[in-house]
C-alpha cells in the first residue's frame, strides 16, 4: 500500500459520504489549519482510483522534536484520526488494510521516533487500534452519549428521565422563543460559554475569530440555537455542526434557569425535534450530547438515555509521553485533559 501526503482537494474527493466527523470535512481542516499552531498533513491511501484510507494530522516542530496530533488541541474538536474504507467485507481484508494504512502513516508522520510526541483521539466509527498496541503506543478508551433519532418525537421524549421530561414540559408554558439565528447568535453563544469558563477559573483557549472562521466555512453543516426572553435577552444557546449522519452539541449549554426551569433542556430538545423532523437533516440519525468523560456531566446527559458510545485514545507510550510533555510544555492550551 501506499500511503502519501495529499492535497485538500484531494482529501475532498475521496472522503466517503459516511463514516467520518464534521471535523473530517475539507471545510474545517481548512479553518482548523489557518488558526492551528501547526502544520496540517493529509495522508491518504489508493489502488488505483479506489480510495482506501484517509488520516489528517497537525505537526508542529521545534529544536527538541515533533509533535503530531490528531487533533489539534485546544481547538474543541472531539475526535478526528484515521477514516477506513475497505473495499471488502472480510474480517482478514479489512484488518490488513487497517494494519498497512497505520504502519504507513507512522512511518510518513515520524511518529515511531523516540523524538515525536503522538496523540490522537479517533473517531467513532474507528473500532479496531490493535495496531497502534502493536507498534508500542498506548491506547486508552474515551467516550461519548449518541441518541439516536427516529421519526417519532414522542418516542424519544418518552425515553428521556422523568425530570428531564418535566423540565421540558414547563418550559412549554414559559414565554421562551427558541429560534435559529445567524452570526450574531452566534457570537452570543461563544461570549456566554467564555464567561461560563471565566467563572468556573478554567481557561478558554478557543479564539472568536476560529469559531467566526468556522461557522462560515461550514456553512449549512452548522446552526445555532438560541433562546430569548419575552424582551429578547439572551437566556442560552447551542451552536450544533453537523456531518452527513451525526449533529454534534458543540458549544454553549452553560447552565441557565428561567422562572426555575432549565432553558438548557429546551434547547436540546428542540435540536432534537428539528432533526427528527426537519426534512433538510433527514440524513441525521443521531446527536451526539458529548460530555461522557465528566462526571458532573454525566449527571445531567445521562438523563436522555443516550447511547454511551466510546472511542480511542493512541498516545505515545508512557515514557516517551512524559518528556514529551516535561519538554514540549505545552499546558491545557495544547494537551487537552
Amino acid at each position: 500500500m501506499n500511503v502519501e501526503r495529499i492535497s485538500l482537494s484531494e482529501w475532498d474527493r475521496m472522503l466517503p459520504s459516511a463514516g467520518f466527523e464534521v471535523f473530517h470535512t475539507a471545510e474545517a481542516l481548512s479553518v482548523l489549519e489557518t488558526h492551528t499552531d501547526g502544520e496540517l498533513h493529509l495522508l491518504g491511501a489508493t489502488k488505483g482510483e479506489q480510495p482506501l484510507a484517509l488520516m489528517p494530522a497537525f505537526l508542529r516542530q521545534n529544536g527538541i522534536g515533533t509533535a503530531v496530533f490528531s487533533p489539534p488541541p485546544g481547538m474543541g474538536v472531539p475526535r478526528l484520526g484515521p477514516i477506513l474504507m475497505p473495499t471488502s467485507p472480510k474480517r482478514r481484508k479489512r484488518e490488513k488494510l487497517n494494519r498497512e494504512f497505520t504502519d504507513g502513516a507512522l512511518d510518513e508522520l515520524g511518529g515511531n521516533s523516540s523524538r515525536t510526541l503522538f496523540r490522537m483521539e479517533c473517531n467513532a466509527a474507528y473500532d479496531d487500534p490493535r495496531p497502534f498496541l502493536w507498534a508500542d503506543f498506548d491506547v486508552s478508551n474515551a467516550f461519548t452519549y449518541c441518541l439516536g433519532i427516529g421519526g417519532n418525537v414522542e418516542e424519544i421524549r418518552s425515553s428521556f428521565s422523568k425530570s428531564l421530561r418535566r423540565e421540558v414540559r414547563d418550559a412549554e408554558d414559559l414565554p421562551i422563543e427558541i429560534a435559529i439565528e445567524g452570526i450574531e447568535g452566534v457570537r452570543a453563544v461563544y461570549e456566554d460559554t467564555r464567561a461560563r469558563y471565566e467563572e468556573q477559573d478554567e481557561p478558554f483557549p478557543i479564539e472568536w475569530a476560529y469559531v467566526r472562521d468556522l461557522v462560515s466555512g461550514l456553512g449549512d453543516r452548522v446552526r445555532v440555537y438560541v433562546a430569548r426572553d419575552s424582551n429578547g435577552e439572551f437566556l442560552s444557546g447551542i451552536t450544533v455542526l453537523y456531518s452527513n449522519e451525526m449533529a454534534y452539541f458543540w458549544q454553549g449549554g452553560a447552565r441557565a434557569d428561567y422562572e426555575g426551569t432549565s432553558v438548557n433542556s429546551a434547547v436540546h430538545w428542540r435540536i432534537i425535534e428539528d432533526i427528527a423532523t426537519d426534512p433538510d437533516l433527514a440524513s441525521i440519525t443521531r446527536y451526539d450530547l458529548m460530555g461522557a468523560n465528566t462526571e458532573r456531566l454525566c449527571r445531567y446527559k445521562a438523563k436522555f438515555s443516550a447511547d454511551l458510545v466510546p472511542y480511542y485514545v493512541v498516545e505515545s507510550n508512557g515514557a516517551v509521553m512524559t518528556i514529551a510533555k516535561t519538554a514540549y510544555t505545552f499546558g491545557r492550551n495544547y494537551l487537552p485533559s
